[in-house]
């Protein structure tokens, strides 16, 4: 096992540099770069009527003609923001600039923050971590159980509307539920019980711990729910499904005809097999949960997480924290895939990588 953790933890260099090396091509040819926001910003121009007008210059040396909204301003003063972001560089001398700081863990400062993106990912970290840990958990308290309770009532009532109302969830984006529960439960247009954004209230820090946790999980009530309710349902099939083909097995039967009961033969001889690809799924389920849904609802409730912050670096074309929270999402996956293979083998031991994969 030793030999195949150091062969993934190898792999995961070279994935790194290759999905840099995509993103940092497709970012040439991204249209508005933060030398025409800062331009567009000087011209009291809308930069994404600026941003539509021409890609060219974007992330490279250029004549001052070549960014779009240029017209009038000083070559100079265009030169002098060129040299501020570091685009009086080559592309492929950024590249490699870039790649040595990052093995220093050093992301540079942010274009418009002033602060090193350093610290603004670990600031704002926590914050996604928790996110998604805390849907995670929910997720499975629910689908779990639900799952069980559907193979053992397959074909019944219950598993038909359970079913319905499963693939309801399934089919609506997280964002639009989001979107609901803010109309319905945050002050849009009927109830006001919870906070329409961010993760605390202003007055945090003079509460007392009892007061602090009650208003963090205030404030987690609905991005929470938005977050469970968009994606749970896969997890409940799937459980439903390994326990239907665990029960339909020859030692079930065997354990039937020795007088166990129900609940020794599901909880004693069924549980720990059906659990096995449920279980062992939750680090790539956490990378789903933090890479897609948690994304866009951070966004929509304001939660000072990675992906607000590299929503509005996109927005901003702010590079640098956009190419470190793409580093750290990537790196996050990366692990937690490896953390999900060794998953299998700590809820069945008679799982080898080595030999499948010599």
């Amino acid at each position: 096992m030793g030999r195949y953790i150091l062969r993934r933890l190898a792999l995961i260099v070279p994935t790194l540099l290759g999905i840099m090396i995509i993103n940092f091509v497709i970012v040439q040819f991204a249209p508005g770069g933060p030398v025409e926001q800062v331009m567009a910003q000087a011209s009291g121009l809308n930069m994404s009527t600026t941003a539509s007008v021409s890609s060219a210059g974007t992330m490279g040396p250029s004549s001052t003609n070549a960014y779009s909204g240029s017209s009038g301003m000083d070559p100079a003063l265009v030169e002098r923001l060129e040299k501020q972001f570091g685009f009086d560089r080559p592309a492929h001398e950024r590249f490699f600039l870039m790649l040595w700081n990052y093995a220093q863990l050093d992301f540079g400062e942010s274009y418009f923050q002033n602060r090193p993106v350093l610290d603004l990912v670990v600031e704002r970290m926590p914050v996604s971590i928790s996110l998604g840990l805390w849907s995670l958990l929910l997720i499975y308290l629910i689908c779990i159980p639900l799952g069980m309770a559907k193979a053992v009532r397959d074909g019944s009532r219950f598993d038909v509307w359970s079913t319905g109302i499963i693939i309801a969830a399934y089919a609506t984006p997280g964002f639009l539920i989001a979107v609901l529960l803010i109309v319905v439960f945050a002050g849009g247009s009927y109830l006001d019980w919870f906070p329409l954004r961010g993760l605390t209230s202003d007055n945090f820090d003079s509460m007392t711990f009892i007061e602090k946790v009650v208003d963090y999980f205030w404030h987690l009530a609905l991005p929470l729910t938005a977050l469970t309710l968009g994606g749970f349902a896969t997890l409940t099939m799937l459980t439903k499904n390994s326990f239907l083909e665990e029960l339909g097995k020859q030692f079930v039967l065997t354990a039937r005809a020795k007088g166990l009961s129900e609940k020794r033969v599901l909880y004693g001889h069924v549980f720990r097999n059906a659990m096995l690809i449920v279980v062992a799924g939750i680090a790539g389920a956490f990378v789903g949960i933090l890479f897609t849904g948690a994304l866009l609802i951070e966004v929509i409730f304001s939660l000072d997480g990675m992906g607000l912050l590299g929503y509005e670096a996109v927005i901003k074309r702010d590079y640098p924290i956009l190419f470190g929270t793409l580093f750290c999402f990537t790196l996050i996956s990366l692990i937690m895939h490896l953390v999900g293979d060794l998953m299998y083998v700590v809820v069945d031991p008679r799982i080898d990588f080595e030999e499948r994969s010599g």
